[in-house]
């Protein structure tokens, strides 16, 4: 082994070692399991069964990460911890900083377009991203993240065949906090988090977080002379809390991320077969000549959740959200300057969901009883351009052939679900299967540049 392996061995080690110590499984070794209860497992709550417990008393596979060990390793999104999970793969795509592919145990969504639902659900505060534009999670103000594996259709419902991933933020502090932390690295990072809480009367508290998060490419766009691989990214965090009354709790969160990255290109493994523009040295550098639209994220939402402690075995719960996201991209699927596969797109998601819960906890029996609805409406544009290819075919280059499968289809969907689960301490776990109802719905609208084609002739054609 030369001393360049053995050095890239030892510094993968390194970072598998940074990273492993501050996560937690759920499926412990026999004589882990049986340790004292003074160690670090036996203090790590989730709410993986929709109720705070101890990790290691949870019956499902279960991984853990505390927001203090996250931004200790270094973790910027919610994309690198499936480095250390198992049978989990979370990565960016559609050339964007902020849409995201998620799979768990080989179930996810292929792709992200609205006729595609996820396999894999995504949370945040519990309440489900309905798509997967702008749910790649930046890690800032944050309290843990949880990875469910396996089908959690029960307790989660809609598109959770494969698990679920739940990103839960901090609550505020009682006393007044502020703060602000600097991370400075390779490539031009500068990522600076800044917050603050206050109490404003004995059970009022505000607060709030903002977060500027940039790097420069790893790489560049030689043919657009733009950076390939860059981050420029906005989010912001705002929370107002309330305990009024003893047993009572309200929370009302809104947030909000802008994405003004370059599109993401990738590199060819093969040369250009009409052009003949050889491979490039490095896989982050591109020659894409699509540019327009011009490359755009923003995601803003709100949600106000109210707990009360009724009894001491009885909690009422209610999360009512919203949230909309609008996407405008430009795809190059062929990475050359040529028009061939270019496909400018729009994606316009909005969602309204509820969910009320009422949650039972005594030493011998937890149950949930519940009801969720959601209305979504997933809106999706885009033109596929082949130019050079229309030439090769003898199609004339004002003539457009429209492309079916790419007609814009904006879907609505609505979904009402009871949901029931109970566990015994005497047996050791009964969970009823939810019913569904519901109707689901989809329908062409037609708009001005709202009609894909296959434009064939030398000239690019954009939205």
């Amino acid at each position: 082994m030369t001393n360049t392996h053995k050095l890239a061995c030892l510094l993968s080690g390194v970072a598998m070692l940074a990273l492993s110590g501050p996560v937690a499984q759920a499926q412990t070794a026999p004589d882990q399991a049986s340790a004292s209860s003074d160690t670090e497992l036996d203090t790590i709550i989730v709410s993986a069964r929709r109720r705070d417990e101890q990790l290691l008393d949870v019956p499902i596979a279960v991984t853990a990460y505390s927001g203090d060990a996250l931004l200790n390793a270094g973790i910027r999104d919610i994309t690198s911890i499936s480095e250390t999970t198992p049978n989990l793969t979370l990565e960016v795509s559609r050339g964007t900083n902020s849409t995201i592919t998620a799979f768990i145990r080989g179930v996810g969504q292929q792709d992200p377009v609205a006729g595609f639902e996820a396999g894999v659900g995504i949370y945040i505060d519990d309440v489900y991203l309905n798509r997967p534009q702008a749910s790649v999670l930046d890690v800032y103000e944050l309290e843990r993240i949880e990875v469910l594996r396996g089908p959690q259709g029960t307790l989660y419902g809609r598109n959770t065949i494969g698990g679920a991933v739940k990103y839960v933020t901090k609550r505020l502090s009682n006393e007044f906090e502020a703060g602000i932390r600097t991370n400075i690295g390779t490539y031009g990072q500068i990522d600076v988090v800044g917050n603050a809480s206050a109490p404003l009367t004995s059970w009022l508290r505000i607060g709030g977080a903002v977060a500027t998060l940039n790097r420069k490419g790893y790489g560049e766009n030689i043919n657009l002379g733009i950076e390939n691989y860059d981050k420029d990214v906005i989010a912001g965090r705002i929370s107002l809390e309330a305990d009024p009354i003893d047993g009572l709790f309200i929370r009302l969160t809104g947030d909000i991320v802008d994405d003004s990255s370059n599109p993401r290109n990738g590199a060819r493994l093969i040369p250009g077969q009409l052009t003949g523009a050889p491979v490039l040295p490095s896989a982050y550098d591109t020659r894409a000549g699509l540019n327009s639209p011009e490359q755009h994220v923003n995601a803003k939402g709100a949600s106000f959740l109210v707990e009360y402690q009724a009894t001491d075995a009885i909690k009422l719960r209610n999360i009512l959200a919203y949230r909309q996201d609008n996407t405008t991209t430009p795809i190059d699927f062929d990475s050359l300057p040529s028009a061939d596969v270019d496909v400018p797109t729009i994606y316009r998601n909005r969602q309204t969901s509820e969910e009320f819960q009422l949650l039972y906890e005594s030493d011998s029996l937890s149950g949930l009883v519940g009801f969720y609805y959601l209305d979504a409406n997933a809106f999706n544009v885009f033109d596929v351009i082949l130019a050079n290819t229309g030439l090769c075919l003898d199609f004339r280059a004002s003539t457009p052939i429209r492309l079916a499968m790419s007609t814009p289809r904006p879907g609505r969907s609505s979904l009402m679900r009871p949901m029931i689960s109970w566990s015994s301490s005497r047996s050791r776990s009964a969970a009823a299967s939810p019913t569904t109802a519901g109707t689901r719905a989809s329908c062409d609208a037609p708009s001005l540049a709202g009609r894909a084609r296959i434009w064939a002739g030398p000239a690019r054609r954009s939205l």
